[in-house]
């Protein structure tokens, strides 16, 4: 065990003479990517000609006189870990180094895949500080990094781009497989020209042709783009699809006044760049929630801006004040749906920088409202729960803005503040902010959910599967089990979520579970 309650408080706080059109060759077990939106690197690599102009000829020495490459794999003895790749040192995790080591990487990459998606925000925090901590790796590790590219995985599929991102970078010299999720990264967040740059000068790493072609014109190599193109044409390696999207590419104004393209049965991130430049854009509300990024930048308009912003801080991808800075940078010149959203946030706002009572008293209703239609009060309560908190609010708003305070990483000092006069259900929830709380008031369901809780922070027996996971030293394995106990409970197993929480409690993660808890009350109520 380590040191118990660390983690949760540390927490919050050119052309080329060689054109090669794919990656390196498949090793016998090349990482399953547990996302279907990345690019797809050819199985067998396609070495082209040397294109015209770039000074080599085909029968130049060194040039690979076949398709074919032995499959030699050289591994550098000193070369890093993949797996013990992270983000967060252990003094701001709180968890120790051998937190994998026990356990086999099949296990832990299983697990990691089958994580729950749609979690309570509490929980969502805990998966991410698990994928992003530096960690020694598990003892069976090869050092291909299967573990390293599975907790990458998991965080583009959570739209955690910038994370990812941050991660990939740390790998060093990235294999094919790294660079494959760096270049998609690079594309949903406008910062493709570094990759592109990288790839210019390792061309074995492009993850298909189109990735190549792609990175020649963004680089001013036209001429090498186009060629590139035509020789995969003549070796039939392009659909007819990808042949008319990077024809389009290459030279749009050959095709103006043409109908537009169908809409692509499959959109990577490179199709969906490609598609923008253009002119043909594809939306990203039915796309994976990753591709949400790309309308963060300051060339979409403000409302599909909101709409990314609001998807991704749903998943807790971008923090609150991201979403209620894009909230702010307008007026709202319509009404309806996102804008009637917009409108009582700013109301809202506006009155608690007047610090005016009545106004904040009278505009909070509404607000919370709508951010609860969206699926937004957790991102509301960080942003605003503390200032709520202060201004000492009556009657329904002040109940109501201590509700919303417990959502809030002050939560505790806010339950303590109010813990003398609450009564009832804010009695209940005041004492479990503080750690302790009391038996139910009500034998009605809602009264069997607080009973499930008090249990998960009484003597409730820790499931039986993790205790003897633990007891061989499987920490990693076991935290990463507790987020479908809780997904499980909150959906109505009430055994679960009894279980879930006492684990967290008894591994020393007590901020995580009294949040977790919380947010299970309080997120099913209408307050």
């Amino acid at each position: 065990m380590w040191n118990k309650g660390h983690m949760g408080r540390k927490a919050r706080a050119g052309g080329a003479a060689l054109l090669v059109l794919s990656a390196a060759p498949a090793l016998a077990e090349r990482p399953i990517s547990a996302i279907d939106w990345l690019s797809d690197p050819l199985e067998t690599p396609v070495v082209l000609p040397p294109v015209s102009g770039t000074g080599g000829m085909a029968d130049e020495p060194g040039i690979a006189p076949t398709a074919a490459s032995d499959e030699i794999i050289v591994t550098s003895l000193d070369a890093p870990n993949l797996d013990a790749v992270g983000l967060l040192p252990g003094s701001v995790t709180g968890l120790p180094r051998d937190l994998w080591r026990a356990s086999s990487s099949r296990d832990l990459i299983r697990l990691i895949h089958n994580l729950p998606n749609r979690n309570l925000p509490a929980i969502q925090g805990l998966i991410h500080t698990l994928l992003l901590a530096e960690t020694d790796p598990p003892e069976d590790s090869t050092g291909d990094g299967r573990l390293f590219l599975a907790r990458i995985d998991r965080l583009l599929d959570d739209g955690a781009l910038e994370q990812a991102q941050a991660m990939l970078a740390q790998a060093g010299n990235p294999t094919p497989e790294v660079f494959r999720r760096l270049f998609d990264t690079a594309l949903l967040t406008g910062t493709e020209d570094t990759v592109c740059k990288l790839l210019r000068s390792r061309p074995d790493l492009a993850p298909g042709y189109g990735a190549r072609i792609f990175c020649l014109a963004r680089g001013g190599d036209w001429q090498a783009a186009v060629l590139t193109l035509g020789t995969a044409r003549a070796l039939g390696i392009v659909s007819p699809a990808e042949d008319a999207l990077l024809a389009r590419f290459l030279d749009p104004h050959l095709f103006e006044g043409e109908p537009p393209l169908p809409p692509p049965a499959r959109v990577t991130p490179l199709v969906f760049r490609m598609h923008a430049a253009i002119a043909e854009h594809l939306p990203t509300a039915p796309l994976p929630l990753a591709f949400a990024h790309a309308d963060l930048g300051p060339n979409s308009g403000w409302k599909a801006r909101i709409e990314a912003a609001e998807r991704l801080a749903r998943n807790g991808a971008i923090g609150e004040s991201r979403l209620f800075g894009i909230y702010g940078e307008h007026q709202p010149a319509a009404s309806g749906g996102v804008w009637d959203r917009v409108a009582v946030v700013q109301e809202l706002d506006a009155a608690l920088h007047g610090a005016d009572k009545a106004a904040v008293a009278t505009r909070l209703p509404p607000a919370w409202a709508a951010m609860r239609k969206a699926g937004l009060e957790v991102p509301f309560a960080r942003h605003y729960g503390a200032r709520l908190a202060g201004l000492g609010l009556e009657g329904t708003a002040g109940a109501l803005a201590f509700r919303i305070g417990l959502l809030s990483p002050q939560y505790e000092e806010i339950a303590a503040a109010a813990s003398a006069s609450a009564t009832g259900d804010d009695a209940f929830l005041a004492a479990l902010a503080r750690g302790a709380p009391p038996p139910p008031r009500n034998t009605g369901p809602g009264g069997a959910l607080e009973q499930a809780i008090r249990r998960g922070f009484g003597e409730t027996a820790l499931p039986a599967q993790q205790v003897l996971l633990l007891q061989n030293g499987e920490l990693g394995r076991v935290l990463l089990t507790i987020p479908a106990l809780i997904r499980s409970g909150a959906a109505g197993d009430l055994g679960d979520l009894a279980g879930g929480l006492a684990l967290l409690r008894h591994l020393g993660l007590e901020d995580i579970a009294r949040q977790t808890a919380l947010q299970v009350l309080l997120l099913q109520q209408e307050t």
